[in-house]
C-alpha cells in the first residue's frame, strides 16, 4: 500500500466550552433586563409626579393668599401683623438647622427630595427633607392635611411661595406663624415670653433655642422639659459650626452662657 497522511485532527476550542459560556451570559443578561425595567418604572414615576404637580399647580391656591392668610393667624392668635424685621441671631441658626441651601434652592431642595424618595422606595430611614418654603406651606395652606397628597402640595406651593416673594419675605412670614411652644405664636411673642425681650435683642443661644423648638414645640419646650430643649440647642449650635456660621470656640462660648429665661410672672415684653 502507499503512503496514507494522517486525518486533520480538530482544532482545540480557544475558550470556555459553550455550556459555560451560556452561562456567564445568562447572569449578565439578567443584571441588564433589571436594570432596564427599573429605568423603565423610575421614568413612569417621574412621569406620573410631573402630571400630579400639573394638576396640583392647577389646583393649589395663588401664593399671593399666603399674606391674608398669615394676617389671619396673627389675629387668631392675638399677635400683630406683620411682625418685626427677622433677627440674624434667629435667621441664622433655622436655616443652618432647618434648610441650609435656602438662599440658593428654588423653594424646593430637589437633593433632600431625592434622598426622601429613595428612603420610600427602600424602606430606609426619612431624614426630611422640607425647606423652609415647604414648611410655611404647610403651616399656612394645608395645616391639618396629611400623606403623600398634602406633600406633593407643598412642594407645588413652596414653588410658588419662592417665585412669589424674596427670600427675606419668606423668612418674615415663617417667624410670623412658627408655634414656638409654651403658647407663644409668632417670633415676637415668644421672645417677649421666654426672655422678656423683643426678638431684636435675641442673643445667639437664645435665637438658637427659638429655632429648634419650631421642629418640635410640645417636645422641645425648654419650660415644661429643659432636657430636652437642651438636647436640642446643642445640635442647633452644631449645626451653625458645620455651616460656618460660628466657630468652636463662639458655639462653646454660646453653650456656656445662661439661656436667660425670665420667671413666668415675668415673661412679657
Amino acid at each position: 500500500m502507499g503512503n496514507t497522511r494522517p486525518l486533520p485532527q480538530p482544532e482545540a476550542p480557544s475558550g470556555p466550552p459553550a455550556p459555560q459560556r451560556a452561562a456567564a451570559a445568562r447572569p449578565q443578561t439578567r443584571a441588564r433586563r433589571y436594570l432596564k425595567r427599573a429605568a423603565i418604572t423610575l421614568l413612569i414615576l417621574i412621569l406620573i409626579v410631573i402630571a400630579g404637580i400639573g394638576v396640583l399647580w392647577i389646583a393649589t391656591p395663588s401664593a399671593t393668599d399666603a399674606a391674608e392668610l398669615a394676617r389671619a393667624q396673627a389675629a387668631e392668635h392675638g399677635i400683630a401683623y406683620p411682625g418685626p424685621p427677622v433677627p440674624s441671631n434667629f435667621a441664622r441658626p433655622l436655616i443652618a438647622t432647618e434648610d441650609k441651601r435656602f438662599y440658593t434652592e428654588p423653594g424646593v431642595d430637589l437633593l433632600a427630595v431625592g434622598r426622601v424618595a429613595w428612603a420610600k422606595v427602600s424602606n430606609g430611614s426619612d431624614q426630611g427633607g422640607a425647606t423652609l418654603e415647604q414648611q410655611l406651606a404647610k403651616m399656612l395652606f394645608t395645616p391639618v392635611e396629611t400623606g403623600p397628597t398634602a406633600e406633593l402640595k407643598q412642594v407645588v406651593l413652596a414653588f410658588k411661595l419662592n417665585a412669589t416673594y424674596s427670600k427675606a419675605q419668606i423668612l418674615a412670614l415663617y417667624a410670623e406663624v412658627a408655634y414656638y411652644g409654651h403658647g407663644y405664636y409668632g417670633l415676637e411673642q415668644a421672645s417677649c415670653g421666654y426672655f422678656g425681650h423683643p426678638a431684636a435683642d435675641l442673643t445667639v443661644p437664645q435665637g438658637a433655642m427659638l429655632a429648634g423648638v419650631v421642629n418640635a414645640p410640645s417636645l422641645d419646650d425648654p419650660i415644661a422639659d429643659p432636657a430636652s430643649a437642651r438636647q436640642r440647642l446643642e445640635h442647633v449650635i452644631a449645626r451653625m459650626v458645620a455651616v460656618g456660621d460660628l466657630t468652636s470656640s463662639q458655639a462653646n462660648a454660646a453653650l456656656a452662657a445662661p439661656l436667660g429665661i425670665v420667671p413666668r410672672d415675668q415673661a412679657g415684653c
